[in-house]
């Protein structure tokens, strides 16, 4: 099919992009079709459309759809879990398991939407009823990146329907099958016609259609910093309710008293699986004096040992980066660290396999100090910096020394240091002995500082965003 869905038909998009497994080359999933401008605005019409009817269909309506969207999910997870690794790269098992927790994300928003919120209380008036309610915000745009290609779009899609809000869907253009897959799922639970939309294409076409369209009420993005401080400017400036996830320097602070198979087995998941493409990736291990050459040592056998190679094989322990600019960058980011002093202890290049694909070394330095350009900007690959500290207090001092604030984490068998850690990190979720990356679906996800704007995402928190508040008086 390869189409955009607008307005309930599949339709063909003004231009198509190949679609190219990064673990091989040579296999392209095919040609999907890109959306324009003037079809994002079809979309958005059949979104505003679609509003009311969908807004006043009753909640057990969404639910129901909703609980067979997540149980198609469930029942098909290892075939939208082999088309999501082979066409981002991510392992076989984490590509399944992405798409079993998607699976997991519609069914309990369709919990959700049989509980929204709402209270009715006397008013300090006398004979005088107060009552708060939750209306759905109307129009979302919901925007997400290539990493996570089903997850992070069942996570803003499942919360926007549950709360009775209409959506339209741009997907990045890297992961055109995987969105399409989820598209046509949703399309055939039996959603009316405008309720969902798909329009993939090009940021600076389907994107700014969205951000800038006074017919969208709210919109929800996912990416980088300078995408999304783009978005910011664009939604504030006619006052649309925004809501954004953008990155992140997570670091992994390791403290001398700390299990050191724990530590390393930490740093090696937050920091190399999904090939450290993960917002939530362990970028910056801060270990203490006492520790820290065993913690190398012990840490580069483990990635000298993982088996990098195509997403497909049941052997992989990390793919491929995405595509070739993300490896241009990761590369860069090498050559930046080397420039900057810091040493390479293992990895630093590309790596040849059977196939032609995007294969890179898994990467450490040492000798790093928190002010090198690798500790302070998001590389989003598998690149890890070690920064050895004194002890626990300047730890915790070069932790929050980041513009970021999304995740972070610290092993140590200290009850002490793990409670005052939980409290004084400046990041909006904390692992104590767990890897930084890894959150379940019925909790809030989100940062501080430069990583987050506006409301939680996931979980009950996810009412804030996709919902209005209504305060209503009634004099009996």
């Amino acid at each position: 099919m390869n189409k955009n869905l607008i307005a309930g038909s599949w339709v063909e998009g003004s231009t198509t992009v190949a679609d190219v497994n990064p673990s091989d080359l040579s296999d392209t999933i095919g040609d999907f079709a890109m959306a324009d401008g003037d079809q994002t605005q079809d979309a958005i019409a059949a979104a505003r459309e679609a509003a009311a009817s969908w807004r006043d269909g009753g909640i057990q309506q969404r639910a129901d759809i909703l609980d067979r969207i997540g149980n198609e999910i469930l029942a098909r997870k290892e075939e939208l879990g082999t088309l999501l690794s082979r066409e981002e790269g991510k392992t076989l098992a984490e590509g399944i398991g992405e798409t079993a927790r998607a699976g997991q994300v519609f069914k309990f928003f369709a919990g959700e939407a049989l509980r929204i919120p709402g209270t009715s209380i006397d008013s300090v008036r006398p004979g005088v009823a107060a009552e708060v309610t939750r209306e759905p915000v109307g129009v979302v745009g919901i925007i997400t990146p290539w990493n996570f290609p089903i997850a992070i779009p069942a996570w803003k899609i499942a919360p926007a329907l549950a709360y009775g809000n209409t959506v339209v869907f741009k997907p990045a253009a890297l992961v055109p099958a995987t969105a399409q897959a989820l598209a046509q799922i949703i399309n055939g639970a039996g959603l009316p016609a405008g309720v969902f939309n798909l329009v993939t294409g090009a940021g600076s076409e389907v994107g700014e259609a969205i951000v800038t369209s006074p017919q969208v009420d709210a919109v929800s993005f996912t990416g980088s910093v300078a995408t999304g401080r783009a978005v910011l400017v664009n939604t504030a400036a006619r006052q649309a309710k925004v809501q954004l996830e953008m990155g992140g320097k997570n670091p992994l602070v390791v403290l001398d008293d700390a299990d050191l198979e724990t530590a390393v087995e930490c740093a090696i998941n937050g920091a190399f699986f999904s090939t450290g493409q993960r917002c939530t990736a362990s970028s910056r291990l801060i270990v203490t004096e006492n520790i820290h050459d065993r913690f190398v040592a012990r840490l580069v056998e483990r990635m000298e040992a993982l088996v990098v190679d195509n997403a497909l094989k049941p052997e992989t322990q990390m793919g491929p980066v995405v595509d070739q600019g993300q490896l241009g960058q990761d590369l860069e980011y090498v050559d930046i660290g080397r420039a900057e002093g810091a040493n390479i202890v293992t990895g630093g290049g590309r790596v040849e396999r059977d196939a032609d694909g995007y294969y890179m070394a898994p990467t450490l330095f040492t000798e790093t100090d928190n002010a090198m350009r690798i500790n302070r900007e998001e590389i989003f690959g598998p690149i890890a910096s070690v920064i050895r500290v004194r002890d626990y207090d300047e730890a915790l001092s070069v932790a929050n020394d980041t513009d970021f604030g999304l995740s972070s984490g610290i092993c140590t068998t200290s009850l002490k240091h793990a409670s005052h850690f939980k409290r004084y990190s400046a990041a909006g979720m904390v692992m104590v002995n767990l890897p930084t990356a890894g959150v379940d679906y019925h909790v809030p996800f989100g940062g501080r500082k430069s990583s987050s704007f506006g409301p939680r995402e996931q979980g009950p928190a996810a009412v804030e965003f996709y919902t209005s508040t209504k305060t209503a008086y009634v004099y009996a």
